[in-house]
């Protein structure tokens, strides 16, 4: 027993230090984005700032290229939302199908879903671009949007796994009473499954919001990008880059991120805790 005050503070102290380390980015981030430009790496190691240049966030959120950063948020905002709403409901039919229905080559067609989750991403890029330029979808969000509306491997497995811990005897007991398959679909799986889709959702949120590579592939114009591609127009190769108001931005596009996380926190825990990947 007395050793346990021991363990105790040694655990703590262990825990605080691997979260200091993970944040100090994102607190150097923040320090950084209340300094002048020119200094940022010129004093890197000092966290604090020697002047706090609040202009930052103003010349930040003025924009570049004409377009205002609202203008980027709303865009990742539209693009996050239509592509949650479809790779979360489509993704919870497929998972229904897979595990409430009985068909011919089901044990199959689970294992290419489950073929298609393994393979990366960076694969299927060129067939993708390929197949998207000849039906004329580049320079809009069809390529980023549309493809989510068929359902996300990770997320039909993840709603899998959850709707096999419902009891098979309520399906039965809807049938009894006139259920079809498509009503007990919305009526009684739908409702039950609502921490793995609050899961799915959040993760959704967070791939979407930072994506990269698909905004920068498939999208031409400044007045349609999204948050991840505005930053990166802050540096410039050519002049003197706004580390600056890149930096203060970076800390605006974060903002909600955090929200999200903090405000559904206990969905993603307990949407992952019951479906069987605890």
């Amino acid at each position: 027993m007395r050793y346990k005050p021991l363990k105790w503070t040694l655990y703590h102290v262990i825990a605080a230090g691997g979260a200091l380390l993970m944040v100090y980015p994102v607190i150097w981030l923040l320090m950084s984005s209340f300094k002048p430009s020119a200094q940022i790496f010129q004093t890197a190691g000092s966290l604090i700032p020697s002047e706090w240049i609040w202009t930052n966030y103003s010349q930040g959120w003025q924009g570049i290229g004409g377009y205002g950063f609202g203008t980027f948020i709303k865009n990742s905002l539209v693009l996050v939302v239509l592509a949650t709403i479809g790779a979360v409901l489509s993704s919870a039919f497929v998972a229904f199908g897979f595990a409430r229905l009985k068909f011919f080559g089901s044990s199959f067609w689970f294992a290419i879903m489950m073929v298609t989750l393994m393979l990366p991403h960076d694969v299927t890029l060129v067939p993708q671009y390929i197949m998207f330029a000849k039906m004329d979808w580049l320079n809009s969000i069809k390529p980023i949007v549309v493809p989510a509306y068929f359902g996300a491997p990770f997320f039909i497995f993840l709603m899998i796994q959850f709707i096999r811990t419902i009891p098979s005897e309520l399906d039965e007991a809807a049938t009894i009473d006139g259920c079809g398959k498509f009503r007990l679909f919305y009526r009684i799986i739908i409702p039950l499954i609502a921490p793995a889709l609050a899961t799915a959702s959040i993760f959704s949120f967070y791939w979407r919001w930072e994506d990269l590579i698909g905004p920068v592939l498939y999208l031409n114009k400044p007045s349609m990008y999204p948050v991840s591609m505005a930053l990166k127009m802050y540096l410039d190769a050519d002049t003197l880059s706004n580390w600056g108001a890149m930096f203060a931005m970076s800390i605006v596009s974060l903002v909600p991120v955090v929200a999200v996380f903090f405000a559904f926190q206990k969905h993603i825990v307990e949407g992952i805790s019951t479906s069987g990947l605890k």
